[in-house]
């Protein structure tokens, strides 16, 4: 692993630990800023509980489960996809700067949402970085294709060689046993 990984990793993963811990112990400090969010979403997907404290609860368990996978580079890529998942609806919960009346918050909100905005681009290229390995779709598809090659090749093997033996063949029944 390249030492850029091995720091990089931790580092990008460390705010979302820390905020997902903060989401776990004391969601009703959050739940009313995620409502606007959480509601329309909990409405559409069922899986997701009702109240918006266990939502929050739930996206800061994500967070702090995934980040620490991320961190330790345990399957870094689904854990970055799965920390971006929670990033989104947080961002548009938490940073509405657009809303904002007052001139400093509106500025300081847009900050904050243009942070989260290169963190999740952070992530988004943490999910596609594959190490310097193949993804397994493209090895699958090497596979297939060296498969393929190495068909064509005993094909041809077989063709080339069932005339001489053909030929051996019917030379050796004419011959006297």
């Amino acid at each position: 692993m390249s030492l850029l990984r091995l720091t990089g990793r931790p580092l990008l993963a460390s705010m979302f630990v820390a905020g997902g811990l903060n989401s776990l112990k004391d969601p009703e400090a959050v739940a009313p800023t995620a409502e606007p969010v959480v509601q329309p979403v909990t409405e559409r997907v069922a899986a997701l509980p009702d109240r918006t404290e266990q939502v929050v609860r739930l996206s800061g368990a994500v967070q702090v489960a995934a980040g620490v996978l991320l961190g330790m580079g345990r399957v870094p890529r689904v854990a970055a996809l799965a920390i971006a998942g929670t990033l989104v609806p947080t961002t548009l919960a938490a940073h509405r700067f657009w809303e904002a009346e007052d001139p400093s918050e509106r500025a300081q909100q847009r900050i904050q949402f243009l942070k989260n905005l290169s963190m999740l681009g952070g992530l988004l290229i943490a999910a596609d970085d594959t190490a310097g390995h193949a993804a397994w779709w493209r090895r699958g598809r090497h596979t297939a294709h060296d498969l393929r090659r190495e068909t064509r090749l005993v094909g041809r093997s077989v063709r080339a060689t069932a005339g001489p033996a053909r030929a051996a063949g019917r030379l050796r029944a004419k011959l006297p046993a």
